[in-house]
């Protein structure tokens, strides 16, 4: 099996760990829709999560949730969409990265960012049109 899946697999095991320890039910692993996919959805008491789990082997070329960037954040907010419809979610949602540094020999550090980001609002400038 290829060692990439392995190790986001650990990186996700840890990541659902870390989440059901603070008291989060963990939904779904590994969503996906059209092509993308969510890590891990869980929900916290009256929240749904979407979770991004990002990992690395040190933090020297930055911290692993960089890596999230804008047009990653995008795919998540359509996989969430997607999600919340299919399954006629009523609940107030957010977006959470948990970013796992593995040192060796060392306990992996596990930063957990609620909110790490929001879906923007498309604005389109018909609906403005005087």
């Amino acid at each position: 099996m290829d060692s990439t899946f392995v190790k986001g697999r650990q990186g996700e095991d840890i990541a659902c760990e870390f989440l059901v320890n603070k008291g989060y039910s963990i939904l779904a692993r590994n969503y996906v829709y059209r092509g993308h996919e969510i890590d891990i959805v869980a929900q916290d008491r009256n929240e749904i999560v979407f979770v991004e789990v990002k990992q690395r082997a040190s933090n020297e070329f930055g911290e692993p949730y960089i890596a999230v960037n804008t047009r990653k954040q995008q795919y998540i907010i359509g996989v969430a969409n997607y999600y919340i419809q299919k399954f006629n979610i009523n609940l107030e949602s957010r977006f959470d990265i948990i970013s796992i540094i593995h040192r060796e020999k060392q306990e992996p550090q596990i930063e957990h960012i609620p909110h790490a980001f929001m879906p923007k609002v498309q604005r389109r400038s018909q609906y403005y049109k005087r």
